[in-house]
């Protein structure tokens, strides 16, 4: 049994090594010369989208998957009668453009913060009357880890996020006083078997995530995110894992955007939970039972970007991913995973992880 990946990123790295567990072959597209999952399957050296090596990919896999949300449907749709591809192309389109994405949970009665497409100047001044300021304003597409975005503060901000943002599809977000960040994480087999992760708690700097932290105990908060975890899944006639990243205001939640892919936020699934995230997404796009998703502990992950300190390595807390990547400026570089009896062990060791970062 051999899997096609598209992406040999950290994220591949991990599905390889959950592959190898079970005994399973992996092979990638990647134009990276040195990419971290070269060391779990051979690497087709060419572009996401080149079709001569999709191609050959789909020709000797069985089932193809991706690491990433920025593949072209196209390119999918291109090698789909070839070898089957989760998660489906349809979902990875909704993912792709927000507005698009946003009239989904609007469809699906999953509520979320207010939004207006931007295609003139003049529309940013019809969405700041709407909305109200502050507001985002973000491109439709291409966006991720707080690229791409620029914050309306005040009515003179306007101009200056048309100027840098402008000649792209736009759309303008309610700002959003939330208490904190959530995300739920659910997995969907071929036949239809669905199972959902306990929720993480997050925290971003600057767009990128720095730590989480799982279960989140609110129950209500759980019911309700896995609630509209479920209806993406059946709608979406999903294969694989999917991530709905989720505002928490007070005991309401509103949706921000969801992920057709293994996220950043369950990383700490593969020492934190029976069954990571990671292998799961292998089992459904295999139509293999999937496995227990009940956490082992109090689980915590801290991200570890720019560059992989002494300080937290001499650390010998939890568990290091070194994704082996060459260090630079706000790249995912690897992340500590630690697990603990109780959530004040677990904050606490968090804690010493995240200080030794900075």
């Amino acid at each position: 049994m051999r899997i096609g990946i598209i992406g040999a990123g950290q994220l591949g790295q991990m599905l390889g090594f959950a592959a190898r567990d079970l005994d399973i072959e992996v092979r990638y597209v990647d134009p990276s010369d040195n990419p971290p999952a070269a060391e779990c399957g051979k690497v087709i050296q060419c572009a996401f989208d080149d079709p001569v090596a999709l191609v050959a990919l789909a020709d000797t896999c069985d089932v193809i998957t991706y690491e990433f949300e920025n593949v072209p449907v196209a390119a999918l749709q291109h090698i789909e009668g070839i070898a089957p591809v989760y998660p489906p192309a349809a979902a990875l389109g909704h993912s792709q453009d927000r507005l698009d994405e946003k009239k989904l949970f609007d469809k699906l009665d999953i509520p979320l913060p207010g939004y207006h497409a931007i295609y003139t100047r003049d529309d940013m001044d019809v969405a700041a009357n709407k909305l109200g300021l502050p507001m985002v304003i973000k491109t439709r597409r291409f966006g991720y880890d707080g690229k791409g975005q620029f914050v309306v503060k005040q009515a003179d901000d306007q101009d200056a996020a048309w100027d840098e943002l402008g000649g792209k599809a736009l759309i303008a977000e309610q700002w959003v006083p939330f208490d904190y960040e959530i995300s739920c994480i659910g997995v969907r087999s071929i036949s239809g078997e669905v199972a959902i992760y306990p929720l993480s708690r997050n925290v971003h700097a600057d767009g990128v995530l720095r730590t989480s932290r799982s279960p989140v105990d609110a129950p209500e908060l759980v019911a309700k995110a896995s609630g509209y975890v479920h209806r993406l899944l059946d709608h979406l006639d999903y294969v694989g894992v999917l991530a709905l990243e989720l505002f928490v205001i007070d005991d309401e939640l509103l949706a921000n955007e969801f992920a057709p892919r293994v996220h950043n936020s369950g990383h700490w699934s593969i020492e934190g939970s029976e069954t990571s995230q990671f292998e799961n997404h292998l089992r459904a796009v295999l139509d293999l039972p999937l496995g227990s998703t009940a956490g082992t502990g109090h689980a915590g992950m801290v991200n570890l970007i720019s560059e992989i300190s002494d300080a937290t390595r001499s650390l010998y807390i939890g568990v290091l991913h070194d994704y082996g990547k060459t260090p630079r400026a706000g790249r995912k570089l690897g992340h500590v995973t630690v697990v603990a009896d109780t959530a004040e062990q677990r904050d606490t060791l968090v804690g010493i992880i995240d200080n030794s970062v900075t």
